[in-house]
């Protein structure tokens, strides 16, 4: 049994990307797998609830705070190994583990540069960006288990992975994820799928030059934290990207046509996913909605540079944040009976 350093009554705004929201009744951070273990045993013998905090970039803390534990994890243990495999704790911060494989020219993680948080965090969203998602890169995912506290190794048929989604986000209390292994590319080009990221690069541009131009793109769209960028109170893009059946993408592209929101099909941004499924631009249908850049609700707005990106301007609260999402939401939904989803997490 590990000395557990339980903190009462800590803020966690500071700890998350957009400062909102209160305090969890009590607090610990985990910088070992036992502590972690320590802390969910301690959770449970005092009959409260247990939440895990990351990076904080992908989390909306109500004004409420928690009643119950939260564990900030800090498990912090990396290694590089030759062959491209690359073993990180789930504390790892994500900038981190991409600029080692950049450095050492192991491809397969270039194009999710500049992404904020923890490394624990990118199998559960299976983020990914610029064409590229972290799922093709997963070898393995180690997990606690809820229920029993043991530990798992999960491969990446097993965390059945969709578009921003896995097996971690649809049974959130099942799993824990503790470390993730990846299997990287060494010396293998970069990915450049990405329409805007190959008209940045040429074909020839190697890991490196595809990272600095990801980087670049980011930071234009005001999705790098960069403590001078007024859209820094920001949780990324706050809505998925919809993803509907095909008769139901050309029924939104003739309705866009047809009430002259777009000059013509090909101005509708959309891209086939398989399956007979399309993805719909969420960004592009909250502005034809008519929520622009730079929209504000008092201390809440849209990012002047970025439409799915919902900032807080300073002395705002979560329920501003929530109500204003949901006007978004609604607006979509009457315009082009779309519904859109939030991408961040609520903790509860």
């Amino acid at each position: 049994m590990t000395t557990l350093d339980i903190q009462r009554d800590v803020p966690l705004a500071p700890l998350t990307t957009l400062v909102l929201g209160g305090s969890a009744r009590c607090f610990v951070r985990a910088e070992d797998e036992a502590t972690l273990v320590d802390a969910l045993r301690w959770a449970a013998d005092e009959g409260i609830s247990s939440s895990i905090l990351g990076g904080g970039s992908n989390l909306i803390v109500p004004d409420e705070g928690y009643d119950g534990l939260v564990i900030h994890m800090r498990i912090a243990d990396i290694e590089f190994r030759n062959g491209g495999t690359v073993d990180a704790g789930a504390g790892v911060p994500w900038e981190t583990v991409v600029d080692g494989a950049v450095s050492r020219a192991w491809a397969g993680l270039e194009c999710l540069s500049g992404i904020p948080g923890s490394t624990g965090a990118t199998p559960i969203q299976n983020v990914g960006a610029y064409g590229q998602e972290v799922a093709d890169a997963i070898a393995a995912v180690r997990v606690l288990r809820r229920d029993t506290l043991t530990f798992e190794e999960l491969g990446p048929e097993d965390c059945t992975f969709g578009y921003r989604n896995s097996l971690f986000k649809r049974e959130p209390d099942r799993f824990i994820v503790t470390a993730v292994r990846f299997a990287l590319r060494p010396n293998a080009p970069g990915t450049i799928r990405y329409g805007e990221l190959h008209k940045s690069i040429g074909a020839d541009a190697t890991l490196a030059d595809v990272r600095r131009a990801v980087l670049h793109l980011r930071r234009r769209k005001s999705m790098l934290i960069d403590p001078d960028d007024p859209n820094r109170r920001s949780a990324g893009s706050f809505f998925l990207n919809p993803i509907v059946g095909a008769a139901e993408a050309e029924r939104v592209v003739e309705q866009a046509v047809g009430q002259h929101l777009a000059a013509s099909p090909a101005d509708v941004p959309r891209y086939p996913v398989g399956d007979g499924k399309v993805k719909l631009a969420a960004g592009w249908l909250i502005e034809k909605a008519g929520i622009e850049k730079g929209t504000r609700r008092g201390a809440i707005g849209v990012s002047t540079n970025h439409a799915l990106a919902l900032v807080h301007h300073g002395g705002g609260t979560t329920a501003d944040l929530l109500a204003f999402a949901d006007e978004i939401r609604v607006r979509v939904r009457d315009r082009f009976g779309v519904k859109l989803e939030r991408e961040p997490r609520l903790l509860r």
